[in-house]
Order: structure tokens, then sequence, then C-alpha cells
């Protein structure tokens, strides 16, 4: 039994036996385009796609038959392959009926919010063509108030959940998140995307001020070099040598020490590293640029990764549940660069990662390393860097004209 979302579009047969008024039919004259389909004439249904089914086996029940779906496969296999199909997922169907006969002309498959597929059946033929909804971009400044996370901010002002992420990829090299307190706040423009009413993403974030145990913390976007970067008031780079922690969305669970009570041994003993509870699963980052050493089993810790970089320092990433496709000793990973996934292996109690950081072979409290900034706004680029940073910060602080806005960094191109 197919589950019917709803009757998208139907069109009166006959205005007087359906009772339609004049104005009605005046509006029904006009044709009524849906996925760039003229629905006028057909019976339009949306339907959700069932745990189990398969293409074959929707199209067996409008009674298209096998030759058909085998030319469709072929057709689709570079645009939407058939055995793609997600649980789920919508699609409309456009039948055409009268008192002999009801045809399948077209199904519409949605892929996701914005991209759709459309599969014609006309006569003997059949046909694949894809298409994209309108998304139209809204500028929005938004502030919000922290009592617990940043995550139950966002979610307590109606903000895009993007927002979070686009956030943090920001402010991850300056602020700890995992130390946020209640009466931190944030304000912030961005590029929201629209799809008529309904909210689809986020695009450019224009400028943000995040207030953090009392300090102000800018983020202003400027192209120095090959891209755009984020930078703080003064001109300093918001990018750090290290990240402020390896992985996203998590809590800790146990901090450096040298005598912590040991969960599973029932004994005091150092703990030289910061333990963050998470998913299992969730992606592990490098927390800076460098050059795998150290990739296997090791008892107690499990599987483990370690990283030596600049500065004689070296990172450990212990009871992984698997490692990053690739990886191996010798090869150079980027800051961000994704080394593993949290797992729960060698002597631990529940999924997690314990992160280790050495200087000179010495043990280091991860959470207290003085941070090395990146290269600032070069001499060269000072004065058109104040320029978009002075509109940006007036933004952020009230009402400006659409003059002031920045809506590109001067000639250019954002990427």
């Amino acid at each position: 039994m197919k589950r019917v979302l709803g009757i998208v579009a139907t069109v009166c047969a006959t205005i007087l036996v359906s009772g339609c008024s004049s104005e009605t039919a005046n509006v029904e004259e006009q044709a009524n385009i849906i996925f760039g389909i003229n629905a006028d004439g057909y019976e339009v249904e949306k339907h959700s796609v069932e745990s189990g089914e398969t293409w074959s086996k929707i199209l067996d029940s409008y009674g298209i038959d096998r030759n058909k779906v085998l030319t469709l496969d072929r057709l689709s296999a570079d645009i939407c392959p058939l055995r793609q199909i997600r649980a789920g997922n919508n699609y409309t169907t456009f039948i055409k009926s009268d008192s002999t006969m009801r045809r399948l002309d077209y199904v519409v498959y949605e892929k996701n919010l914005t991209d759709y597929v459309v599969f014609a059946f006309a006569g003997d033929s059949v046909a694949v063509t894809k298409g994209e909804r309108q998304v139209d971009i809204r500028r929005q400044k938004r502030s919000a108030v922290i009592e617990s996370s940043l995550w139950g901010a966002i979610m307590k002002e109606n903000l895009p959940y993007a927002l979070a992420s686009e956030l943090e990829d920001i402010y991850q090299w300056t602020v700890d998140f995992f130390g946020i307190q209640a009466g931190d706040s944030f304000t912030v423009i961005y590029d929201e995307k629209f799809i008529d009413t309904l909210s689809v993403g986020v695009g450019r974030v224009w400028g943000a001020r995040f207030t953090h145990c009392g300090k102000e913390i800018y983020a202003i976007p400027f192209k120095q070099g090959d891209k755009v970067q984020y930078w703080e008031y003064d001109g300093g780079s918001l990018r750090k040598q290290l990240l402020k922690a390896p992985l996203k969305f998590t809590r800790i669970s146990s901090t450096f020490s040298n005598a912590r009570f040991h969960p599973i041994l029932k004994k005091y003993r150092p703990h030289h590293g910061v333990d963050y509870a998470a998913p299992i699963g969730t992606p592990v980052r490098s927390v800076a640029d460098g050059t795998v050493i150290a990739k296997s089993y090791q008892g107690a810790a499990g599987n483990m990764v370690k990283i030596k970089h600049p500065g004689n320092l070296t990172s450990g990433y212990l009871h992984l549940r698997g490692y990053a496709k690739g990886l191996h000793v010798g090869k150079r990973v980027s800051q961000g660069e994704i080394i593993g996934y949290v797992g729960s292996t060698g002597r631990s109690t529940g999924p997690h990662l314990d992160f280790r950081l050495w200087k000179g072979g010495t043990p280091i409290n991860p959470l207290k390393i003085p941070q090395k900034p990146a290269e600032p706004i070069s001499e060269k680029n000072r004065t058109a860097f104040e320029h978009i940073r002075n509109r940006i910060v007036a933004e952020l602080n009230g009402d400006v004209p659409d003059s002031i806005r920045v809506t590109q960094l001067d000639s250019m191109a954002i990427k």
C-alpha cells in the first residue's frame, strides 16, 4: 500500500460539474507548472519512498513494463542510479486518467531539498532529466545568549542548525567550545538559503562577534593570498597553531592529571591526556599539519595514531574505532584533516577519544598549551581590510543601509 503524502494538483474535468466559480476557472486556465511539468489535466500525488521499496516495485505498480525500467536504469546511470533510491525521500507522480485508462507519464524523484530528477514515459520512449529548485538567498543578522551550549542557543532562537557548525569552523582555533559559560553570546551576519518559505541551508558568513568569558572576538572575512579567511578586529588571524579540539559536538569526560582514579584498574595513576566522550564513528581530526609517525593497535590504548608537528610537538589519538582511508605512516596530513573515528578499543569503559600532546617527548596538557597565531593581515592589505572590517562591524552593531553592507570583498571573488 502506497503512502500518499498529499494531492499536489488536480484539474476540474468540467467546471460546471465541479462547481468551480468563474474566478477559479480563470485561475485554472493558467498553466499549473510543477517541477517544470504542466500539471493541467494530471492527477498529481506526492509519495514517500518506504523502507525496502525499489524503483522496479514502484514503477511496476503503475504498469511500467520491465523493458522500460531497464531502459530507465541505463539512461539514469550517470544522473541518478536507480539503486540509490532512499527510504524517506519524496517522489511525485503525474497520472493521466479517464474512464477507459490510467497512465503514468512522469515520476519526479527528489534527491534532496534542491535537486530532483524527472523520469518521463511517453508512448514507447523513456527520458531522464535533472532539475533544481530555485533557491533564494536572504541576508540575516541574528543574536543569541548562551545558557548551556552553542547548540542549545541555536535551537532556542530557532536558528539554522548549520549555523552552529559554521561558527565552530570559524572559531575552532580561538573559542574553547568545551569551556563555554552561561552568559556568553554571539551576533552573526549570514546568508540563509530558502526554497519558498523553507530554510535549506546557510551560505556565506559575512561577519560575527563572539563574546566569550567577557572578551569580544570578531570574525571578519577577508581574502589574503588565494582564499578567504576570518580575521580578528586588529587583523590577527583567527587560525592558530593548533585546533582547540580534535573533534566536534562532544564533552570532556576526563582531564589531564598526574593522579586520576582509573575507572577500570580502580587505582590512582597518571592520565596525561584529555578524554572527549563522543558517539562511536565521530570523525577525529589532526589538530595541526604534520606527518603520521605511528598507526597501530597498542594494547590498552587500542587503535592509535601519532602525528609529528612543527615545534617539536607530537599529538596522539587513542581508542579509535578505525582509521581514515589511505592513512599510513609517513603520510602528510593537514590541520583539520580526518585521521580516524571515535571508538572504544583497548582499555576503555565506553566510546571516547583520549587525546594527548607531547613536546620534546614530555606530556603536556592540551588544554593549556600556548597558541601561536598564523600570519596577520599584511601591511599592503591593511587599508582594504579596515575598510571592510568597519562596514561589517557597523552592521553587527545596528541597522545599516544597503550601501554599507559588504556583499563582496571589493573586487575579489569569494571562493
